[in-house]
């Protein structure tokens, strides 16, 4: 038994208690049973792990931690670029599709790490996300064309406006949680 930080979470830290337990059949076979347990609720939580060869616990634990945000990049996928929306009978079609969806969902995400990188952005607006440049790009070259002051006008308004959604929010829960340890 082994104690592990993936890291921080929205509510915290996330510690965890992992076992493992060998599942292999035949000799050589590196099969296990990966077991997590929450330090605070008890919650238990079950993978099945395979690998080529054999490997430390750590990076069993590494894996498993990083499930949360693949899903998470499916999600995105599922509602920035349709990666749900396919029509194909045939495994041709389907691999083209996902194939080409994917690549534009990488395009989306690099765009939207490269602007927020960038030292001039305004403090008082939001960087680029997937989703903004997406409608971006399909206000550019998809949609019917609006003057691009319009476009980008429009841009700086939602971003500007989702900060400060995001800063009263903030505000909130914080006052939430000094409330709830006055109390």
């Amino acid at each position: 038994m082994a104690t592990a930080q993936l890291r921080a979470g929205r509510k915290g830290p996330r510690e965890y208690l992992w076992a493992w337990i060998t599942t292999a059949t035949r000799p050589g076979e590196h099969r296990w049973l990966l077991i997590r347990r929450n330090r605070t609720t008890g919650e238990l939580a079950f993978y099945l792990c395979w690998s080529p060869r054999p490997v430390p616990l750590h990076t069993l634990v590494t894996v498993a931690g990083s499930r949360w945000s693949i899903e998470e990049l499916f999600q995105t996928g599922k509602g920035q670029i349709g990666l749900d929306h396919y029509q194909v009978r045939g495994w041709t079609g389907w691999h083209r599709f996902i194939t080409l969806a994917m690549l534009a969902l990488a395009v989306l995400t690099i765009l939207a790490a490269t602007t927020a990188q960038q030292p001039d952005a305004a403090p008082e607006m939001i960087a680029l996300t997937v989703a903004e440049i997406r409608r971006l790009l399909n206000a550019f070259v998809l949609a019917v064309a609006l003057p691009p002051e319009h476009t980008l006008r429009w841009s700086t308004w939602r971003r500007t406006s989702q900060a400060r959604a995001r800063r009263f929010h903030y505000q909130r829960r914080l006052g939430h949680l000094a409330w709830d340890l006055l109390v």
